[in-house]
């Protein structure tokens, strides 16, 4: 058994080349692990995945925050360990730039690879958020809060994997720095026949800094236009005033709007009056009187317990778990929409008698009413999306207790307009219910407005770690060194 080491070189190089075919490979093994991570168990020893909390590590003489992060799956477990400067050091103090390692185990023990992490960790931020970008339906305008390496990797992802539709990409930073320059002159070297394979050689690229004398109305203008905003700098306010996207004109078009700069809970960069909005709950039978873009009810986060322990925004917003959603939940859909039906069916199956069926149908714990995920679906069923005392049981977050027997799609129960009705018409209706709430689900992650927050999680490292690891070994990049353990 050999472990491989790779530089942030030899990642970066190997991340580059990357077809959009090995990208979308990427992002599927991700979400994979996503899903398994919010719908699997917390338990370590009934679990496959386990994430426990970061640890972190403070020195008032450097400024130098390091942090501690790891994580355990079916492939094997992890530790990464980076260093960065802390938000509320001395300002004499020399910035550090985000520098660590991340290292990779088998199931077993013996290490198998030791990886630099910076190139890593932007690349599976960005990955992750991927997972969102490649369910929208239009993707030709982008605007980038940030120039480094953070926001580099989200734009180079999105041209991987949207290429072919972008024509814009709007970069707002505070100034034109030299990792600014640095982030163009990285786009503009790729070669001319990857960009054309890509589809974005006549994509235009811009950057907008606050000295400019149309800032205010420009700033506005780009962010509008967008299909998707990704904010990428670890700021400690807001990037922008709220009534951007929370005013009627703002609220038109939906948009896919990303958060993964701030990390702490002193750190933040989206306005509260804009989550506040994403997450109110209109009661039954409210009528719009404005035309704006679908809304979801809830917040998508990597992480439900480090979104609300960590996550700047969250906490200022005041959120509570019930109008969170951990990603996870979300990527795999579709699968989970055909297992619950087999579920279903297999449970009226068994029944004898209409009575028995239809009780067997609501023990599948399909949500309670008040539930986060049921709130993705509004209250057209006639349940109130807004109850404080609900559970997400199928979540495995160690708060509220990961369940064993797997996720359900959370439903509306409506169970008492289907009593009376023959087997054959309850399956009927139930389908068309569960079509319905698919329908919905679908149109708000894809043409909605939906906010995406991250504060990262080790686990994206590990898996992320070893596909590269396993990339590396079939170009024969890097060194390996056998025997090792």
């Amino acid at each position: 058994m050999s472990l491989t080491i790779l530089s942030d070189e030899q990642i970066r190089g190997l991340l580059e080349n990357l077809s959009r075919e090995e990208a979308e490979d990427f992002v599927a093994v991700l979400r994979n692990a996503l899903h398994e991570y919010s719908n699997g168990t917390q338990s370590i020893k009934d679990g496959v995945v386990h994430q426990p909390e970061r640890i972190s590590v403070h020195s008032n003489t450097t400024g130098a925050t390091t942090l501690f992060m790891p994580s355990v799956s079916g492939l094997g477990h992890a530790v990464k360990v980076v260093t960065v400067s802390s938000p509320s050091s001395d300002p004499s103090l020399p910035a550090i730039r985000p520098t660590g390692s991340v290292t990779l185990y088998s199931p077993q023990g013996p290490p198998l690879g030791f990886l630099h992490a910076q190139t890593l960790t932007a690349f599976r931020t960005a990955l992750a958020s991927s997972c969102l970008l490649t369910k929208r339906a239009s993707v030709r305008t982008i605007t980038v809060f940030g120039a480094g390496l953070q926001a580099y990797w989200h734009i180079r992802l999105a041209l991987m994997l949207r290429g072919d539709t972008i024509r814009q990409i709007f970069i707002i930073n505070r100034q034109f720095s030299d990792t600014a320059r640095d982030t163009f002159k990285k786009i503009h070297g790729i070669p001319q026949e990857i960009k054309q394979r890509e589809g974005w050689d006549q994509a235009q690229f811009s950057l907008l800094t606050p000295g400019y004398g149309e800032y205010n109305r420009l700033e506005k203008d780009h962010m509008r236009a967008s299909d998707v905003i990704y904010c990428c700098t670890p700021s400690t306010e807001d990037l922008f005033d709220a009534s951007i996207l929370t005013s009627h004109e703002g609220r038109r078009k939906g948009r896919l709007i990303v958060a993964v700069g701030s990390y702490t809970n002193e750190m933040r960069e989206l306005p509260k009056e804009l989550l506040l909005q994403a997450t109110r709950a209109h009661p039954p039978g409210h009528l719009h009187y404005h035309k704006h873009a679908t809304e979801g009810g809830v917040i998508i986060v990597d992480t439900l317990d480090g979104a609300l322990k960590e996550a700047g925004e969250i906490i200022d917003a005041g959120l509570a778990p019930q109008q969170l959603v951990e990603l996870g939940e979300l990527v795999m859909i579709r699968r989970l929409a055909k297992e619950d039906e087999e579920k279903a069916l297999a449970s009226q199956r068994s029944s004898t008698d209409t009575s028995s069926a239809s009780e067997t149908f609501d023990k599948l714990d399909l949500t309670s009413p008040g539930s986060a995920m049921s709130t993705v679906f509004g209250s057209e069923s006639g349940a109130s999306a807004s109850g404080s005392g609900s559970k997400r049981s199928s979540s495995r977050s160690p708060s509220r207790r990961g369940s064993s027997g797997g996720f359900s799609l959370p439903f509306h129960r409506r169970q008492s307009s289907n009593s009376g009705l023959p087997a054959d018409d309850q399956k009927i209706k139930q389908q068309q219910q569960q079509s319905d709430h698919d329908y919905h689900l679908t149109r708000w992650i894809t043409t909605g407005n939906v906010i995406y927050k991250s504060v990262g999680l080790g686990l994206m490292d590990l898996v992320v770690g070893f596909e590269i690891v396993k990339l590396a070994k079939e170009r024969g990049v890097g060194n390996h060194i056998e025997g090792f353990s």
